[in-house]
């Protein structure tokens, strides 16, 4: 069993940068690959940015690129999503999950275990 948290959520202005942290607790996390994805009210979770275990794949669905940046610290058990240049239509609940098949699938289907999310909020 692996449980992930998410921290690093809040609300902030348009155009502002937030930094989300995904904790593992299963000292494996090294051997699996990272996905967050995302969910706003009335819609259905989306993808947003996946790593691969060893950090040098990293995957962006298009609304995001150039303006966030997953990351990974094996040593600490995390993962990180830089978010810049936030956009109002950027809200939603951030989740973050670990793929035991070291996929990192833009699916959310291929994904084993998943935190409990953390609200992220852009005002215009």
């Amino acid at each position: 069993q692996v449980q992930l948290v998410e921290s690093g959520g809040g609300l902030v202005q348009a155009g502002g940068s937030l930094r989300l942290s995904c904790a593992a607790s299963r000292r494996t996390f090294s051997n699996y690959a990272m996905g967050w994805f995302r969910q706003a009210p009335g819609k259905e979770r989306e993808f947003v940015a996946a790593i691969s275990w060893s950090g040098i794949r990293t995957y962006y669905t298009d609304s995001v690129k150039g303006r966030f940046t997953i990351s990974r610290d094996n040593a600490k058990n995390t993962v990180d999503l830089q978010m810049n240049s936030l956009k109002p239509e950027d809200t939603a609940v951030y989740y973050c999950a670990l793929d035991r098949d070291n996929i990192a699938s833009m699916r959310s289907s291929r994904y084993d275990y998943w935190g409990q999310g953390t609200q992220v909020t852009v005002s215009s």
